[in-house]
């Protein structure tokens, strides 16, 4: 059995997208979609293995994961029987570009975002 550990990056990333969805929505839009975005972390605590596994979808090499809840990339590792969830990414950032200065961006997610 596995632990979840929220880096603090994460938890004041957290804390901010939950005033940003407060002041967008509500608080109680707030607090759904960070519920479930925890919620959906605890897959992890029985089998860590059931996000992404970012060296083999990029071919690099990293012990980086990933989980894709609520528009948002929770990117974690596996240490010492804990799961230790180091960063989070909403679903327009390049977080490849950010993480390893690779973009995983493809011509068509360009074109859709206009970016």
């Amino acid at each position: 059995m596995n632990e979840i550990i929220f880096s603090p990056l994460v938890k004041k990333k957290m804390k901010a997208l939950k005033e940003w969805l407060s002041g967008q929505f509500d608080e109680e839009t707030a607090k759904s979609v960070l519920s479930g975005m925890i919620s959906d972390t605890d897959i992890l605590i029985e089998n860590e293995k059931c996000g992404t596994n970012i060296a083999e979808m990029y071919e690099i090499d990293t012990d980086y994961w990933y989980l894709f809840t609520h528009q948002h990339y929770l990117i974690y590792r596996v240490q010492n029987k804990k799961v230790v969830i180091v960063q989070m990414f909403h679903e327009r950032e390049d977080f490849m570009m950010k993480l390893f200065g690779i973009s995983g961006r493809t011509q068509e997610s360009i074109d859709y975002w206009g970016e």
